[in-house]
């Protein structure tokens, strides 16, 4: 597993913004804090993992803001042989995840990105509770998904995501 200061190195040589840096930092601690409090609860996780992918987890925001980031993310993490764990938190934190029906209406590559591992949906799950750097609350999430317009699928998968973490 690489470590912190790598991951960050990282998003810096490939390009990534300060300001996106940031927002990774605070997932990334975010994450962290749910994992070991998770882990304090006797649940099995990684907690190295939940703070490197959390790090590492807009890595394809040095190349586009739009949806396909975390696919331009992963494709950037096996390039750099990050390992299958942490390529699959880039890959499938969106929101709460994007089934293959929506993946293809998006025009990404035709495959699943819902978390699957509990390090996937934790960070998946801190990245929607952070707004620039900025921790938010259940109801500004909700304003938030009403605003950006999405389906009620989608916001359904991130309230349940939400109450199965447990931990806002």
């Amino acid at each position: 597993m690489i470590t912190p200061d790598r991951a960050l190195q990282i998003l810096r040589d490939e390009g990534c913004s300060e300001k996106v840096i940031a927002h990774c930092i605070a997932v990334s601690e975010h994450a962290t804090e749910i994992a070991e409090k998770l882990a304090a609860e006797g649940k099995q996780v990684d907690v190295e993992l939940v703070t490197i992918g959390g790090l590492l987890h807009d890595l394809g925001r040095c190349r586009t803001h739009g949806i396909d980031h975390a696919v331009v993310g992963a494709d950037i993490a096996a390039e750099l042989d990050l390992g299958p764990l942490i390529i699959n938190i880039i890959k499938k934190h969106i929101g709460a995840g994007i089934t293959t029906e929506e993946a293809k209406e998006l025009g990404l590559p035709e495959d699943d990105y819902i978390p699957v591992t509990l390090e996937e949906k934790i960070v998946a799950h801190a990245d929607n509770f952070i707004s620039g750097n900025t921790r938010t609350t259940m109801e500004q999430l909700i304003e938030k998904m009403k605003e950006k317009d999405l389906t009620e699928e989608s916001m359904m998968r991130i309230i349940a995501l939400a109450e199965e973490i447990g931990i806002y």
